[in-house]
């Protein structure tokens, strides 16, 4: 996060709303038969996944944990910590009918690695930015590349500056 002046806090009510948000844009988008399974990309995609299986009555739900952002700030270089069950692997024919669902995409690099493992997957995000827009097939919320999302797990409650940098009284 290189100190990007644009934060972008998101509440967890608001979160909820979007996940909401994005699982009405999922449904428009269902495959006849429905979706096989659904695919968090941990640990962001967890939260997100959770929302999106229960509205669209997903059951069949696995991960796949990839890091890359190692210090919290600076994306870096990818780790394929815990692949995909195989038997997701062996049923999901290239991954038609595999939703994949993440937090964000900033780059497209870690919708890119899962890819790698599942060409024809539907890989959705909560948010977007400009840069991984292209990889993803849905998100609800783009954002500049420069903009720095604080998750609601990402956060305590605490005093905010004003933008000014005045203080009151």
């Amino acid at each position: 996060m290189s100190q990007s002046p644009k934060a972008f806090p998101v509440s967890w009510d608001q979160f909820h709303r979007d996940c909401k948000a994005l699982a009405w844009r999922l449904a428009d988008s269902t495959p006849e038969g429905g979706w096989d399974a659904i695919i968090a990309i941990t640990r962001g995609g967890l939260v997100p996944s959770g929302i999106v299986a229960r509205e669209l009555s997903i059951r069949n739900i696995e991960t796949i944990c990839i890091a890359s952002y190692h210090d919290y700030k600076d994306q870096g270089s990818l780790h394929v910590i815990k692949g995909i069950s195989e038997q997701i692997l062996a049923d999901a024919k290239n991954g038609a009918n595999v939703l994949v669902v993440d937090d964000l995409t900033d780059t497209g690099k870690t919708a890119l690695k899962v890819r790698e493992f599942l060409p024809n997957s539907h890989i959705a995000t909560v948010y977007s930015k400009p840069q991984g827009r292209p990889v993803v097939d849905t998100f609800v919320t783009e954002v500049s590349q420069d903009t720095w999302i604080y998750f609601p797990w990402d956060m305590d409650l605490a005093y905010s500056e004003p933008i000014s940098g005045k203080k009151d009284g």
